[in-house]
């Protein structure tokens, strides 16, 4: 049901000073045409100037009587349909100001004229009139507002008219059309257009169709494409197919019945169904920048006359089709026409109009019906506009509020009904804002921020209007026009009136919802919604960005989203969660948020859920605001007399840095006794440690056992670490565990990584027990990626200790040993590992911790050695540390001759225990074929110098012997060797063979 609130939207008016009684107008940019009666042709022309005051700039004739009559932004012209001798023509008026400058000079042709060059020059003084033939009469007409393009409406087609700048020299431009496409109908007769950035909607009496033009991808054959034809079949009822149409009418007018068709709706593709096939004629001369067309059916409803809450009425006709753009918000707009292109299209809107309902549909992204309109009497006329639909009775200008700015921000952010952003909801009940007497009101056009209205009163009103109950806005006395024979008044007038402005009528209809706050909660929300919605679309005007109200208007946003906020927090709703974004969109902080809601000393005040809610989330949010001490604690009050269950959990929020520890352990001790848990345990913990109560804190933490303690954590993170815009912060709580409990620290943050409420990088810069944590967290994790990661970060770690001689900051919580006995990924390490560093130099001692935690891990198959190589390099030159991860590297790589290299180049003492451990099965040959050869060349070399050489050949020379045949070992021999030195594994390899 419509509400009526009887608010101001209209504020002064001014009579419009014509000479001749006004039948059609229209406004333009900054202009107003008034088109007279059969008896002048002509059409006078106003400049409306601020606060509705309008000056004339002259006049200029026409053919014939103006029958329709409209302006385009996009070019500045007018253009008409106008009657002579009984037949009617289209015509636009180009570079109609020059009139205003004295100039009376007119210019006549015919549309696509070309034009000499002498002659065009004279254009830019005078005023140009481009005729534009038609086959059929024109009935109606519409201009693009976005690109300036024109539409007429004929008997069963529509033409369209592209708007040309012809650039004629660098000094002169001139406008012109060309007739691009026309749309053939089957029996529709248009009674009025609309056009509007490629989409069309076209009325007849009852039927309203709304189509888009699409560009499709250019065929080879351009003709074929641009003369498409979209056919249809009609739908057979219920899927039996009928007798044909006309038998049945036939039979219907021989039995005298009248026939009416059924009221249907049909949206998007469904509107497919509609039975108007439509057949696209482009006019276009075939070029490689042919545009190719094609028709998408976007919404289809026909009326019947009997569709009326008031009965049958035989004048049910549809009226005032119009299509409203929205364009993105903050678009740049400036007076010339060049810039106006560059406004981008965010939602389109069609209005169109029964006498006694009006109806709103969004035809953009979304073809959907947002608004329905019940007027009180019959309409006239109505004017859709981003913030209101006037509408036009017999005696009455009726104000009402639209949707359209609550559709479009829905467009331009699809996610802004969030905790973030909110928006008054689209279904939202219209409402009448005002219902003004006027005598006899008769057409009606918008202007930026003010309505023309055209009245013409009958004789019998014109007495009527003397009465004291007929009231009227009053008039500037300095505009009152004069006539020359007050006897001969027609009873006419044309006014020009001036809608207060967006933050004036806010202020009211904020004034005018404080009557409700106690009475009734939805109207007062109803009508700080409309008030929101008000300002809002008043932002969303594209001359906001230029407007001198901008600063105020957006202070005004947000107080507007205070005030919701304060009503969903205050009064007990549905959607008490829209606090929040309201909230938050207004900028307050949470001690302003306070300071409105919470009354000094008020102990019985109780508090409803959207404030509960709105605090929660704050709290619980990183919000980087530290509540003072009077507001921390005003917070933990309404908290444990509201919901006690959250005070564990708010306490934690660093925004509650500042409340008296002593007082919220005395509401915790209470809460316990009902609702005890770990997390309420360890909050008490934290209090006590803050109020330096270390013999409360112990108690505390000795209630559980550490396991339990470690998993209380995962209820509240916030115990141990908090976010300092954007970077992790330890809590108080956290450093103390890190000084007395750091395994519990260590178990407690690995618990909270398992369970996704900490990340990697957070531990990072969390705490300085990275290591420790790292060694823990391997034990339990599972995940091959995050395992990787761990096994590089650690390897990283212990190389960096090693290599920059750093002791660890605290003592490590797990060794070697007790690593390898719990994690997988330590592995064992090789003996012919412990053979080198046995001879390691004493500085090493210091870190052996780390040298034998990392030589586990890589002697372990967890970890991607090809990935670890980089993270290895500052350790290649460490002595033996170098040495061992060199050959374990080589080792796990396959590289087992190179390894071989390094040991007898550098321990020559270990390299038969490595050969013993890695040669084995598949790489056996290794022994004969890398490790022999190499050892007789370097025996040779040294002689018996080495003992260590000539002690690891006789080892090499017993495998060797065991493993090949006694040709194969013989062959393996040096020539230049000592037989004594050989004989003994000659012998044992020939035995060995005997034997078998």
């Amino acid at each position: 049901m419509v509400q009526l609130y009887n608010l101001h939207p209209f504020g002064s008016q001014r009579v419009v000073p014509c000479r001749q009684e006004p039948a059609r107008f229209c406004c333009g940019r900054d202009v107003l045409f008034v088109a007279g009666t059969a008896a002048s042709c002509r059409v006078e022309v106003f400049a409306l100037r601020e606060q509705g005051r309008c000056d004339a700039l002259g006049s200029f004739a026409t053919l014939g009587p103006v029958l329709r009559m409209a302006h385009s932004q996009a070019g500045d012209y007018l253009v008409t349909i106008e009657e002579k001798s009984k037949a009617t023509y289209l015509r636009a008026y180009m570079n109609w100001r020059c009139m205003s400058a004295g100039s009376s000079r007119v210019c006549v042709r015919m549309v696509g004229h070309k034009m000499e060059e002498s002659y065009s020059e004279t254009l830019k003084e005078q005023m140009s009139v481009v005729e534009m033939p038609l086959s059929d009469p024109p009935l109606c007409v519409s201009c693009c507002p976005v690109n300036g393009d024109l539409l007429v409406g004929c008997k069963n087609k529509l033409v369209m008219f592209c708007l040309k700048y012809l650039f004629i020299n660098q000094n002169l431009t001139v406008l012109d059309f060309e007739r691009s496409l026309i749309l053939h109908f089957d029996n529709v007769i248009p009674t009025e257009v609309a056009f509007c950035a490629r989409h069309i909607a076209v009325t007849t009496e009852l039927d309203v169709l709304i189509l888009k033009l699409e560009l499709v991808q250019q065929s080879t054959d351009v003709t074929e494409c641009a003369r498409r034809v979209s056919t249809l079949e009609k739908p057979v009822d219920g899927g039996v197919k009928d007798e044909g149409p006309s038998t049945r009418t036939l039979q219907l007018e021989l039995d005298e019945f009248v026939v009416c068709q059924k009221p249907v709706e049909l949206l998007g593709e469904e509107s497919k169904l509609c039975e108007i096939p439509i057949t696209l004629e482009s006019t276009d001369l075939p070029t490689e920048d042919t545009k190719c067309f094609q028709v998408r059916y976007l919404l289809f409803r026909r009326f019947t006359p009997d569709q009326s809450p008031f009965g049958f009425c035989e004048e049910t006709k549809l009226h005032s089709v119009q299509l409203l753009p929205v364009y993105q918000t903050g678009s740049s707009v400036t007076d010339h026409e060049e810039t106006e292109n560059k406004r981008e299209l965010l939602s389109l809107f069609c209005f169109f109009s029964l006498p006694h309902v009006g109806y709103v549909y969004s035809v953009g992204k979304l073809v959907e019906l947002i608004s329905t309109y019940q007027y009180s009497e019959k309409s006239e006329q109505a004017v859709l506009t981003p913030q209101f639909l006037h509408v036009i009775t017999s005696e009455n200008l009726q104000c009402f509020t639209v949707r359209c700015s609550a559709a479009a921000a829905r467009d331009e952010d699809p996610y802004i009904d969030t905790t973030i952003k909110a928006c008054p909801p689209i279904a939202l009940d219209v409402c009448a804002l005002r219902m003004q007497l006027f005598i006899g009101p008769r057409a009606i056009c918008h202007f930026k921020n003010h309505i023309i209205l055209l009245t013409k009163a009958d004789m019998e009103d014109i007495t009527e209007r003397r009465k004291p109950t007929r009231r009227m806005l009053s008039r500037k006395d300095d505009c009152i026009k004069s006539r020359a024979n007050s006897e001969s008044e027609p009873g006419w007038n044309l006014y020009i009136i001036n809608t207060v402005s967006t933050i004036q009528l806010y202020r009211e209809m904020v004034d005018y919802s404080r009557t409700y706050e106690n009475v009734k909660t939805e109207s007062c929300i109803h009508l700080l919604s409309e008030a929101h919605l008000l300002v809002r679309a008043a932002i969303m005007d594209p001359h906001f960005l230029n407007s001198d109200e901008k600063e105020e208007l957006l202070r005004v946003f947000r107080e507007s989203c205070a005030a919701l906020g304060d009503c969903y927090s205050r009064f007990d709703t549905e959607d008490y969660h829209l606090a929040l974004p309201y909230y938050r969109m207004s900028g307050l902080s949470m001690a302003e948020v306070l300071k409105r809601l919470v009354s000094e000393g008020d102990e019985i005040q109780t508090y409803e859920r959207g404030f509960l809610f709105y605090l929660t989330h704050c709290l619980n949010e990183d919000v980087n605001e530290e509540l003072s001490k009077e507001s921390a604690n005003q917070v933990l009050q309404i908290f444990y007399l509201a919901d006690p269950a959250q005070l564990p959990h708010i306490l934690c929020s660093p925004c509650m840095r500042n409340v008296c520890p002593l007082r919220a352990v005395k509401y915790l001790q209470k809460v316990e006794k009902i609702m005890p848990s770990v997390v309420l345990t360890l909050t008490k913990a934290f209090m006590a440690l803050k109020t330096g109560d270390l013999a409360m804190y112990e108690h505390e933490m000795d209630s559980y056992k550490e396991t339990v303690l470690a998993c209380g954590f995962i209820g509240q993170p916030k115990l141990l670490r908090h976010y300092k815009e954007e970077i992790v912060v330890p809590t108080e709580f956290a450093v103390h565990l890190k000084e007395m409990q750091p395994g519990l620290l260590v178990a407690a943050t690995v618990a909270l990584h398992e369970n996704s409420k900490m990340e990697l990088e957070e531990a990072d810069t969390f705490f300085k027990l990275l290591v420790d944590f790292w060694e823990a967290l391997l034990v339990v994790c599972s995940q091959e990626e995050t395992l990787q990661e761990l096994l590089l970060r650690l390897t990283s770690q212990y190389v960096w200790r090693i290599s920059k001689q750093q002791f660890p900051e605290t003592k490590p919580l797990r060794t070697t040993e007790d690593l390898i006995n719990s994690c997988n990924h330590f592995g064992l390490i090789f003996p012919w590992v412990t053979s080198i560093m046995s001879v390691e130099s004493p500085s090493d001692k210091s870190y052996h911790e780390d040298i034998s935690k990392l030589q586990s891990l890589l002697c372990s198959q967890s970890i991607n050695i090809a990935s670890a190589l980089p993270v290895l390099e500052p350790l290649t030159e460490a002595g033996n540390v170098g040495l061992t991860i060199h050959v374990i590297c080589n080792t796990r790589l396959g590289k087992y001759e190179e390894a071989i290299d390094q040991l007898l180049k550098r321990c020559p003492d270990a390299v038969v225990l490595y050969a013993q451990h890695e040669l084995k099965d598949n790489n056996r040959a290794v022994w004969w074929n890398k490790l022999l050869p190499e050892l007789f060349k370097r025996t040779r070399l040294t002689g018996n110098d080495c003992p260590v050489l000539i002690s690891s050949l006789k080892e090499t020379l017993s495998v060797v012997a065991v493993e090949l045949e006694l040709s194969d070992f013989l062959s393996l021999l040096p020539e230049d060797g000592t037989a004594a030195f050989f004989l003994p594994h000659l012998l044992h390899c020939s035995q060995r063979k005997l034997l078998t």
